[in-house]
Parts: structure tokens; C-alpha cells; sequence
């Protein structure tokens, strides 16, 4: 199933790149911090990741190590993970390009080190999943460009990592085809931050874009623009839906192009609407 997606890609010569991605947002920290911990370790990963990318004709390999929720976490994968095993990623880079990192959250570079820069051609950052079905009592802007009340937002995030020296052409920032939801306490009270009883409707706390969209139509959910986080919500009874549409998205891409970015990614495509 690989090969053929690879090969059909190259058979029609697309400018598309494609890239082996390792990690995922359910796979347990101790295995990558085991797998980076010795030199032994991060050898037979980084030959077996040639292997399998070169086997199935991908151009590049993508380390998606995240599901970090704390400060503590990320220092814990800065320095037996990601500076572990950049020690290393230097041999696949000789090979394949692009190679890149997907770190979450993007709100704190607790991760950066001169390595990073050197050795990744780019940092997808994950902008989004600020807030969501863990906290129960409000709601929350999921993807905040902005936070007046704290520092956990895009903006804050983006521009901490290009203080901290990674260079703005190698930041990708990331925008999500989902909303959260959650069950608010009072209908009449339903600006972002508004007291809730627990999550809304959907599979968990989610519903992809499409899904948000047919849920207003089919509910005449009132649908409102936060100007102050640069977020979309729609509220439909107790039901509460935050995410990004067309306006929040292209404010955001304008803020990413302002600030020197070259590129924007989405999580996940299949989550579009039409």
C-alpha cells in the first residue's frame, strides 16, 4: 500500500514530497527516550529508518514525537530524545530530503537547541489543542492566535521560537480541520471562556470541519467570531463548538506570512468540508 502510493506519486511526476513519519500523538515517551538513550539504540533506529524509506520511495522522514502536556515532559524529550537523537540525524539527512520534527505544543520551545537548526530542514509546528475535553468547566479557543490572559496562543508560540534562534524559514505553523466541543453550564453564557459542565457533541471532545459544519446546518447553531483569540464558535442549545473557518484561518495565515514563514500545514486534510 505504501509503494503504491509512493510510486503513483512519482509516476506522475507531482512536485509532491513524501515523508516517513515515525511517532504519533498515542505512542508512549519512554520509547523514543529508550530508543535515543545509547548510541547502539540510535543507530539501529536511524539504519532501519533508512531502510524502510528508501524500501517505499519516500523523500524524507518526519519525527512526530509529541502528546507532551507538561514543561517537565518536553525537557525530559529535549534531552533524551530530540538532542539524542539529533546527535545522529545527520546520516539520514545526507540521504533524504526533507527531513523535519513535529513538535507539540508550539506555545514553548522548551526543545530548542543549535542542533535543531542545523539538522531539521523545518518544525511543523502543532498550533492547536491548547484547550479541549480535559478541561471540563470552560470552554476554550482550541487553537488561540491570541490569549489575552496567557501565553499558551500561536502567537506567543511562534515568535518564542524565533527568539530563540530557529530561523523563521524553518518554522511551519499548523492549523487544524477540527473543532473540540464542550456542554456549556448556561446557554446564555457562551463567549470563549464560558463555564461548562463537561465535553459537547462528537467522537471524545471532537468533530472534524466538515462534521462542525453540518452540525450548524442541521442544528441552526448561531455561529460567532471571537476577535480577541481570532477563533470561530457556534453554539447550539447547551452545545459549544470551537475551531477555525475561512475568516480565523486566513487571518492566521496572513499573521504566519507577517512573520516571515514560508508555509502552513493542516491537520488533517479529510477533515474538510466539501
Amino acid at each position: 500500500m505504501l509503494l503504491d502510493f509512493t510510486s503513483t506519486l512519482h509516476a506522475k511526476k507531482s512536485p509532491m514530497k513524501t515523508l516517513f513519519s515515525i511517532g504519533g500523538a498515542g505512542e508512549d515517551l519512554s520509547i523514543f527516550s529508550n530508543m535515543v538513550s545509547s548510541g547502539h539504540s540510535r543507530r539501529s533506529f536511524i539504519e532501519s529508518s533508512i531502510e524502510v524509506a528508501r524500501k517505499f520511495g519516500f523523500n524524507g522522514i518526519d519525527l512526530d514525537w509529541n502528546q507532551l502536556k507538561t514543561q517537565k515532559k518536553w525537557k525530559i524529550w529535549a534531552s533524551y530524545s530530540m538532542n539524542g537523537g539529533l546527535r545522529s540525524i545527520r546520516s539520514p539527512r545526507q540521504w533524504a530530503r526533507p527531513l523535519s520534527c513535529s513538535p507539540r505544543p508550539c506555545t514553548s520551545p522548551w526543545t530548542f537547541s543549535s542542533s535543531i537548526g542545523r539538522n531539521l530542514d523545518w518544525i511543523n509546528a502543532m498550533c492547536y489543542d491548547y484547550h479541549g475535553g480535559w478541561e471540563t468547566s470552560t470552554t476554550g479557543a482550541r487553537a488561540a492566535l491570541f490569549d489575552p490572559k496567557s501565553n499558551v496562543s500561536t502567537s506567543y508560540g511562534l515568535q518564542s521560537w524565533i527568539t530563540a534562534g530557529l530561523p523563521p524559514s524553518k518554522l511551519i505553523m499548523g492549523l487544524p480541520l477540527y473543532g473540540r466541543t464542550w456542554q456549556l453550564k448556561d446557554p446564555s453564557s457562551h463567549d470563549v471562556g464560558a463555564p461548562a459542565v463537561g465535553v459537547g457533541p462528537g467522537s471524545g471532545d471532537v468533530l472534524t470541519y466538515s462534521m462542525v459544519e453540518a452540525f450548524n446546518r442541521a442544528n441552526n447553531a448561531t455561529v460567532l467570531y471571537d476577535m480577541k483569540t481570532v477563533s470561530a464558535y457556534s453554539v447550539a442549545g447547551t452545545s459549544w463548538i470551537g475551531y477555525d473557518d475561512a475568516k480565523s484561518t486566513i487571518v492566521k495565515i496572513k499573521f504566519a506570512q507577517a512573520l516571515g514563514l514560508p508555509e502552513y500545514f493542516f491537520w488533517a486534510v479529510n477533515g474538510d468540508y466539501n
